[in-house]
């Protein structure tokens, strides 16, 4: 899971909901002080929340884009129904459609579009829908640390002991077994500041169980919808694929190849693994300025 840098928002961003079509959605939101040249909607990932994105609120709007992020549905403080088909990727996307629609409504144009891990393949579903029912909203689309199809095979093995302990365990209970899983790997972990692993702690209790079992099946088995989105976004709406120098989820090179296959601009944020937003959000923010510039 992503690990925020810092808690403290800047000056220049706020908590609020963001009300929608489809309901109320979390999210933090940032404001420019001088003009604005664009707004900017960004998704996060598996077991990920708005905060993973923190570290770009104060120098996107510094660059002149407002931003949303936002919890998605059965994450952190949206929160979600005890209900399966609440949690398929075209019921995500169909939430991703509305706040786009709800964002581009205040800002009165198209908006740049972003999503992270499994967040990329949610916002790849939805311009895959809105492109079946007639022109784009969006300005751009941005897919981070995110893959054509299934993650890793290692990383499946892990996200499939999740999915057979979510039916039998409380998510504290398999909290408590995650850190004790990475004391005993042997691998050395950032340890972040106090308040920040609280809040980590304190973000996976708030998950809704059955939107982690739907989504971490959906990563083991996802399939590959590239072609349909290179058709989809050729000539009206400019990809972006940006990832770290590697990647637990999807092998960098898989990613790379992704931005090939889509016609896409390939940036990778040097020294960054699976969440470059978090761990280099200046050069991850200038990276997304200048695609979006």
């Amino acid at each position: 899971m992503s690990t925020p840098p810092f808690l403290t928002l800047p000056g220049c961003a706020r908590a609020e909901r963001v009300a929608t079509a489809r309901g109320a959605f979390a999210a933090l939101r940032a404001e420019p002080d001088g003009p604005v040249r664009g707004s900017a909607l960004l998704v996060p990932g598996f077991t990920g929340s708005k905060e993973d994105f923190i570290g770009l609120l104060e120098p996107l709007a510094a660059a002149g884009y407002r931003v949303t992020c936002v919890d998605q549905r059965g994450q952190f403080e949206t929160g979600g129904p005890d209900d399966p088909a609440a949690y398929g990727v075209a019921e995500l996307g169909a939430d991703v459609r509305a706040l786009t629609a709800a964002v581009a409504a205040e800002s009165g144009g198209p908006v740049h579009l972003l999503g992270h891990s499994f967040g990329g393949q949610v916002v790849r579903e939805a311009v895959l829908a809105a492109a079946a029912r007639g022109p784009l909203p969006w300005r751009s689309l941005s897919l981070v640390s995110t893959g054509p199809g299934p993650i890793d095979p290692a990383e499946a093995a892990r996200t499939k002991l999740l999915l057979d302990a979510l039916p039998v365990m409380g998510l504290e209970e398999i909290w408590q077994v995650m850190r004790q899983l990475e004391a005993r790997s042997g691998q050395p972990a950032r340890v972040p500041e106090p308040a920040v692993a609280e809040f980590l702690h304190r973000r996976w209790l708030a998950n809704v169980p059955t939107a982690l079992g739907v989504t971490g099946a959906h990563l083991v088995a996802a399939p590959d919808r590239v072609d349909e989105l290179a058709a989809a976004t050729a000539g009206v709406l400019p990809v972006l694929v940006l990832s770290g120098v590697r990647d637990y989820a999807w092998p960098v090179p898989e990613q790379s190849l992704m931005a090939e296959r889509l016609g896409a601009r390939r940036v990778v944020v040097e020294d960054a693994g699976h969440s470059p937003a978090a761990e280099f959000p200046a050069e991850t923010a200038a990276a997304l300025a200048s695609f979006w510039g």
